[in-house]
């Protein structure tokens, strides 16, 4: 009972992917957030396909798959790991998993995925903001780089001491020639 808890803590966020320019979750993710075993989700998402176009899940391909192993560190079929690839779900497909699997847990964690999808699309939206100011204020500067360099070179000239030869004041002795 205490692990459960823990699951509702964890955020969701740093397992939300972007993988063919898709946020997706994988099935494992989901299914260990809805509280069910992988293969369960698997066998209801099956059951029920005509529920689940190409645009809230699909499966990777081999090498985004194999570059996604790499990237979460899961085994490799030598130590026990994943036989088939696994299913990628977006933000609706997540939803609609949990109206297929119809608990109350996965009613709840549905919120909860869709939640965390809209912090993580407010979080590339501010981010993307202060990208755009960035770029705005590098271009305002790049035109008064020339400008600021005259004025340094003022200011130095001004506070640079003037090497002029002075005359000496007083009495010059001349040598005696011996």
């Amino acid at each position: 009972m205490r692990q459960r808890h823990l699951l509702l803590v964890k955020p969701l966020e740093p397992r939300i992917l972007i993988l063919r320019g898709q946020k997706v979750v994988l099935g494992s993710e989901l299914a260990e957030l809805y509280g069910v075993q992988v293969k369960r989700l698997n066998e209801q998402v099956k059951r029920n396909a005509g529920r689940f176009p190409h645009d809230f899940m699909f499966q990777p391909s081999q090498s985004e798959y194999r570059n996604l192993r790499s990237q979460i560190a899961t085994s490799s079929l030598e130590h026990g790991g994943r036989r088939h690839l696994p299913f990628a779900f977006t933000e609706h497909g997540a939803v609609m998993a949990a109206t297929v699997l119809n608990s109350q847990r996965a009613i709840k964690m549905s919120v909860f995925v869709v939640r965390a999808f809209v912090r993580l699309r407010e979080m590339l939206s501010t981010n993307q903001k202060v990208a755009s100011k960035l770029v705005e204020l590098e271009r305002r500067l790049k035109g008064h780089d020339a400008v600021i360099i005259e004025i340094i070179d003022a200011i130095r000239a001004l506070m640079a001491h003037p090497h002029r030869k002075r005359r000496r004041i007083g009495f010059q002795v001349l040598a005696k020639a011996i």
